[in-house]
């Protein structure tokens, strides 16, 4: 990683309120000391104001002002961000960052970027609603789980625990209650080298088979100065929650040119192999070439078999095994600069990747499970798709394009690459790969396009700093952690199945919801508001329906062939006058079934008219007060179950 200087976290969490709640999380990256806010209402009244705060340099803690605000008015207001001093040392690298959240509706009412040299942000409560029907976005949540700190990798054993690594050299275990255990699970900080931003304990993985040979890896800096790379396996005791720190067996060592650009992340492929990304050694814009040499795994990924002969032995299916060209054979994909995090899709076995940018470009990359032609992901001859050094380079098409890229004019400075979600839970979220930034602080999905490519959406603007690490637990919930000490579970407040439409040959019906809205080929049919819906000519349909909590979900669409109603008839229905004008009669050619009922349906499916059957052949129906147009009459049983449908038309 790179550029992680500190940054203070201002809080507004306010309590419930009469008419709008607000929820405002800023940051900036420092001076502190000179950064003064405030909140005013359309006259300029002021409501209430914080900062300044203490300067704490690049490494200082993280104060923090929560503000408790009574109940805002319906109106306009404005937040005005400040330089206390007026020196223009106010979020003086210009990465502040805020998001204003209406707590009610769970909207974002703004939020972006702010340099505090006098930002005023304009901003309307409460915010205007969605449009009636409208799905709602997906978006996360993050809940506080447990209390942590310099977090930088999270891993399970395939229970229920979570462990994560500190980046000072200790692995300490969450319970699944949020709690953290108070003996650390391994302390290694004796033998790791954590002087540097990006140096330290950075990768943890256990082994598949860690239930029956209690191995598990690290990667560290070990030595003084740039340090040396080391991946070595260690041991569980006979205490599950206890290592051996004694147990170290090194299987790989790399000494490094720099003290950034570490990379470090530690995986095993669903292929049962571990594989680790190296950066490209450090310093700036790779000077030495690494990402492209394939001498040395810097710039690269590489990937071991840890259950071949001591240390390790190297896959034959690995692409440059029996080179002659000098390669290393452990070299997996090259052409990377600083794969901090990345991961494998639990379902898939695809394999994603968070590559930090040199100073333009933050980029993800994809790769497909299987394939192991080698790779090369084009750094440094392109950060991201734009050319970065293309001296002895190829052309742009012989390297794997990312699948997203976000620039540092948008903010982001450090991309954490993320896990695709294959939770329960979270219907919304299965199958989105989920990541973040260290800087902007935005949380992403990638999810397939249908075409071959990803579509790329945000589903959070948490406004906040210092995002390191995320990953699954056994049950693939998702978790997130954050360098002011805190790891974070990420769940989706709408935690719904989508709904489902069963399809008749004569109408569609939703899964059950408390209101429900029908679409055809994407737009919405006013007035169709009931459970049950007919068509009345081909096309795509789908269903809006709310849920609790005010969630409105969309169905899958449904292809429904229209070939004439009449035609679908299970008992023979009998109308005249058709077209009719104040009233049409409809008559059964057989017996109604008992507890019957006949209604008569618009032309959006809504129901217009209804009359129970009595004990006679014939019903009449009034029409008179109806609007021309076409109508449907059916017959429906005393349990909803349709009969009989037939189209009339009403003139007048």
């Amino acid at each position: 990683m790179k550029h992680l200087f500190t940054a203070f976290p201002l809080v507004l969490a306010f309590g419930a309120m009469a008419q709008n709640d607000l929820t405002m999380n800023m940051t900036c990256d420092r001076y502190g000391d000179e950064t003064r806010w405030r909140l005013r209402d359309a006259a300029g009244a002021l409501i209430t104001s914080g900062g300044p705060y203490s300067d704490f340099g690049t490494n200082g803690a993280y104060p923090q002002s929560p503000v408790a605000v009574p109940g805002l008015a319906d109106g306009a207001y404005s937040l005005i961000v400040a330089d206390a001093f007026g020196d223009g040392n106010c979020c003086a690298y210009g990465n502040g960052a805020y998001a204003l959240v209406h707590d009610q509706s769970g909207i974002l009412i703004s939020g972006g970027a702010i340099t505090g040299h006098g930002d005023s942000i304009p901003f309307v409560l409460p915010p205007p609603p969605p449009p009636v029907g409208e799905p709602t976005p997906v978006t996360i949540t993050l809940v506080p789980w447990a209390e942590v700190s310099s977090v930088v990798d999270i891993a399970h054993a395939g229970d229920h625990r979570i462990f994560v690594a500190e980046q000072p050299g200790v692995i300490r275990i969450v319970a699944d209650s949020g709690n953290v255990l108070d003996t650390p699970f391994l302390d290694i900080q004796d033998r790791v080298n954590d002087s540097g931003n990006e140096q330290g304990l950075l990768g943890l993985a256990f082994d598949p088979d860690y239930a029956n040979n209690g191995y598990f890896y690290v990667y560290y800096i070990f030595g003084a100065g740039s340090g040396t790379s080391r991946i070595a396996r260690f041991s569980v005791t006979d205490d599950p929650d206890v290592a051996d720190p004694a147990s170290e067996v090194v299987l790989y060592s790399w000494p490094q040119p720099y003290t950034n650009h570490n990379g470090g992340d530690l995986a095993f492929g669903p292929d049962g192999f571990l594989y680790c990304g190296f950066g490209d050694g450090g310093s700036g814009g790779d000077p030495q070439n690494h990402a492209q040499t394939l001498t040395d795994p810097l710039g690269d990924m590489i990937r071991i078999d840890v259950n071949g002969a001591p240390p390790y032995t190297v896959p034959e299916t690995n692409p440059h095994v029996g080179s002659a060209g000098g390669e290393l054979p452990e070299i997996w994909a090259s052409g990377l600069r600083n794969p901090w995090r990345f991961g494998f899709d639990v379902l898939t076995g695809d394999l994603w990747i968070g590559d930090v940018g040199q100073n333009a470009v933050e980029e993800v990359d994809f790769w497909p499970a299987g394939d192991n032609s080698g790779p090369n992901f084009g750094w440094r001859c392109y950060e991201g798709n734009s050319a970065y050094n293309t001296a002895g380079c190829a052309a742009q098409s012989s390297y794997i394009a990312p699948v997203a890229e976000h620039t540092h004019g948008e903010g982001w400075c450090s991309v954490i690459g993320g896990r695709v979600y294959r939770g329960v839970e979270y219907p919304r979220l299965y199958g989105r790969y989920i990541y973040t930034d260290y800087c902007q602080g935005d949380f992403w999905t990638l999810r397939p396009d249908g075409a071959g490519g990803f579509t790329d959406e945000r589903v959070l603007s948490s406004g906040m700093f210092g995002w390191q690490a995320l990953a699954e637990d056994v049950d693939n919930a998702l978790y997130a952690a954050n360098s002011n000490g805190l790891l974070y579970r990420i769940e989706d407040p709408c935690p719904y199945a989508l709904p489902e439409i069963t399809m008749t040959e004569m109408d569609l019906t939703s899964t059950p919801a408390e209101a429900y809205f029908w679409y055809f080929n994407g737009g919405l049919i006013e007035g169709a508001t009931g459970q049950t819906y007919v068509p009345l000519e081909s096309g795509s349909y789908s269903v809006v329906a709310q849920l609790a909590s005010g969630c409105l979900l969309q169905s899958e669409p449904v292809d429904f062939v229209y070939t004439g109603i009449g035609a679908f008839s299970r008992m023979d229905l009998l109308i005249a006058p058709n077209p009719a004008n104040e009233a049409l009669e409809v008559r059964a050619a057989r017996e109604w079934p008992a507890g019957a009922r006949i209604v008569l349906l618009d032309a959006t499916g809504r129901e217009v008219v209804r009359a129970g059957v009595p004990a006679v052949s014939t019903v009449r129906l009034a029409t008179a007060a109806l609007r021309p147009g076409a109508y449907a009459v059916q017959v429906r049983t005393a349990d909803g179950h349709v009969l009989a449908v037939k189209q009339v038309a009403i003139v007048h």
